[in-house]
C-alpha cells in the first residue's frame, strides 16, 4: 500500500550508501573500445594517467558491481545527503492526474546541483594521488560550482573553463566558483592555442561544451604534470559516483510503499540520469522489475534522439580520446539555450549504448515547453528548478497527463537535478517572451557529422 499522507521521505546519515554501483558488472551489451585520439589504438594506463589518477582510472575499468565509498567522501556527503525523495502532491493536483508523481531532490546540496556526489570523490582521489592542481569546464556553472567547492574543500587549486554564452548568461555562478577559490574563464579563451585558434577564426564565438573541454584538456595535458583533469559528466566513473541518487530513491521508494513504472532524467552528458536510473536498470536486469528509464535532452541538441551511433572524439580539438556514441559531430555549434549543462555533441558511451540496445528510451522536448513545465512545477511546488533539470519535469508532467488521459494510476520519479536560482535571467526572459525554440538543424548537423574519425576496429583490436 502506498503510504497516502506522507509528502517527504527522509533516509537518515547511516542510509549515505556505502558503495557506489558500477554497470560494467551488470551491462548487457559488450563494451566498445576507447581509442587514442591519435593513434586510434586503444587507449593505456599511461595515456590517461596524463589527465587522471590512477585510482579513477581503475574505476573508469573495473567490472565489480560495488566500489567503496572512502570515508572521508562519505563524511563530505553528509552536508546534504540523503537527499530527500517528494512526493509532488501539488503538481498532481494541478495537473489533474491519477498518477502519483516523485521527485528526488538533489538541488539540496551545498552547491545545488548533484555534481557535488562526483566532485567530492574526483577531489579526494586526486589529492590522495598528490595532485596540486586542476582544470575542467563547466557549461551552466553547476560542474565548475561543485568541483570548486569540493577543491577548496581538499587544498587543491582550480581553472574552469566555462562555455561563453553561459558565462554570460550566468555570472553568480562563477562569482560563486571564485568564493571557493576557483580561477574562471570563458571558454574559448586566448590561454589555449585551441582556443586562440577559434578566436582568430571568430572573435564572438560563444562556445560550446566540446570546445570547453578541449581547453581544460589541453591546460591539463601540457602543464607537465603540474594539473590534472576533471570531467563532471560522461565518463563511467563519474555515472558511478552519481549512483548514490538511485540507490537511496530505491530505499525512499519502498518507505513510500511504491516502486516507480518509469524513472526520468535529463541528459547532456548522462550524469545524474545514470545516477538515477542505473541502479533501477540493475533492478530490472536482475529483479526482472519492468520500470521504463527515460532520457530526456534538448531538442536543440539531441544526440541520442537524432545523433549518429559512431565512433567520435569526445571534444571539439580532438584532443580527448575516441569512443562510440550516439553524436551531432564533435564539431557541432549548438544553438545557445539557456540548459547550458546540456550543449554537448554527445553521451556517455554507456547510456548510448543501453539506448541502442532499447534498454532505454530518450526523447527531445523544445526549450519554451519545457520553461512552461518549469514554472507550472515552480507554482505548485515551490522549488524554481534549473532549465537543465526542468527537461525531466517536462517529461514528467506529459507522462502523468497520459495517464489522465487513459485513466491509468503511473507512479512516476524523476531527478530534479538541481535549482534554478542562479538562472533568473533566462525565467525573465520566459515571462517576458523572450524565448525561442531551436529545431534540430539537420544540414549544420550532417556536415559535422561528415566530420567523424574513421576507425577500423579490426586495426584498434590488434594495434596498428
Amino acid at each position: 500500500m502506498s503510504n497516502e499522507n506522507q509528502t517527504k521521505f527522509l533516509l537518515n546519515e547511516s542510509d549515505i550508501p556505502r558503495q557506489w554501483y558500477n554497470i560494467n558488472a551488470d551491462m548487457p551489451v559488450p563494451p566498445q573500445p576507447v581509442l587514442h585520439p591519435g593513434t586510434q589504438e586503444p587507449v593505456t594506463p599511461d595515456f590517461l594517467s596524463v589527465l587522471f589518477p590512477m585510482d579513477l582510472i581503475m574505476q573508469e575499468v573495473s567490472a565489480e558491481a560495488q566500489i567503496d565509498i572512502p570515508e572521508e567522501v562519505r563524511d563530505i556527503y553528509k552536508l546534504y545527503r540523503p537527499t530527500p525523495l517528494i512526493r509532488a502532491r501539488r503538481l498532481e493536483q494541478a495537473l489533474g492526474t491519477p498518477a502519483h508523481i516523485y521527485y528526488k531532490y538533489e538541488g539540496a546540496s551545498p552547491a545545488g546541483s548533484h555534481k557535488l556526489n562526483t566532485a567530492i570523490p574526483q577531489a579526494f582521489f586526486n589529492k590522495a594521488a598528490g595532485t596540486k592542481a586542476l582544470t575542467t569546464e563547466t557549461g551552466a556553472g553547476q560542474w565548475g560550482s561543485a568541483l570548486s567547492m569540493a577543491c577548496n574543500f581538499f587544498d587543491l587549486a582550480l581553472e574552469v573553463y566555462m562555455v561563453k554564452v553561459s558565462y554570460q548568461q550566468k555570472p553568480y555562478r562563477r562569482v560563486l566558483m571564485e568564493t571557493f577559490g576557483a580561477e574562471v574563464f570563458a571558454s574559448p579563451t586566448d590561454r589555449t592555442e585551441y582556443g586562440r585558434a577559434l578566436l582568430a577564426q571568430d572573435a564572438e564565438n560563444p562556445g560550446s561544451l566540446g570546445i570547453a573541454i578541449s581547453e581544460a584538456v589541453e591546460a591539463a595535458a601540457t602543464s607537465n604534470g603540474a594539473k590534472k583533469y576533471s570531467l563532471g559528466s560522461v565518463l563511467g566513473h563519474v555515472l558511478m559516483h552519481q549512483s548514490v541518487i538511485g540507490e537511496e530513491a530505491l530505499k525512499q521508494m519502498d518507505m513510500a510503499g511504491e516502486y516507480p513504472d518509469v524513472v526520468i532524467g535529463c541528459v547532456g552528458g548522462g550524469s545524474n540520469f545514470a545516477g538515477i536510473a542505473y541502479p533501477f536498470l540493475r533492478q530490472n536486469l536482475r529483479d526482472g522489475q519492468r520500470t521504463r528509464l527515460l532520457a530526456v535532452e534538448p531538442a536543440a541538441t539531441p544526440s541520442l534522439t537524432k545523433g549518429i551511433y559512431a565512433f567520435d572524439y569526445g571534444d571539439t580539438a580532438r584532443m580527448a580520446p575516441i569512443v562510440k556514441m550516439h553524436t551531432l559531430g564533435h564539431s557541432f555549434m549548438p544553438a545557445p539555450i539557456h540548459a547550458g549543462g546540456l550543449r554537448y555533441h554527445g553521451m556517455a558511451p554507456s547510456i548510448c549504448a543501453l539506448y541502442d540496445a532499447g534498454y532505454i528510451e530518450a526523447k527531445a522536448v523544445p526549450q519554451i515547453g519545457t520553461f512552461e513545465a518549469a514554472v507550472q512545477f515552480a507554482r505548485s511546488e515551490g522549488i524554481v528548478p534549473a532549465p537543465e533539470s526542468a527537461h525531466a519535469i517536462r517529461a514528467a508532467i506529459d507522462e502523468a497527463l497520459e495517464a489522465k488521459a487513459t485513466g491509468e494510476k503511473r507512479v512516476i520519479l524523476f531527478n530534479l537535478s538541481g535549482h534554478g536560482n542562479f538562472d533568473l535571467a533566462a525565467y525573465e526572459q520566459y515571462l517576458q517572451g523572450g524565448l525561442q525554440d531551436y529545431d534540430y538543424p539537420a544540414e549544420a548537423v550532417a556536415a559535422a557529422q561528415a566530420d567523424l574519425p574513421r576507425v577500423n576496429l579490426a586495426e584498434a583490436a590488434i594495434g596498428k
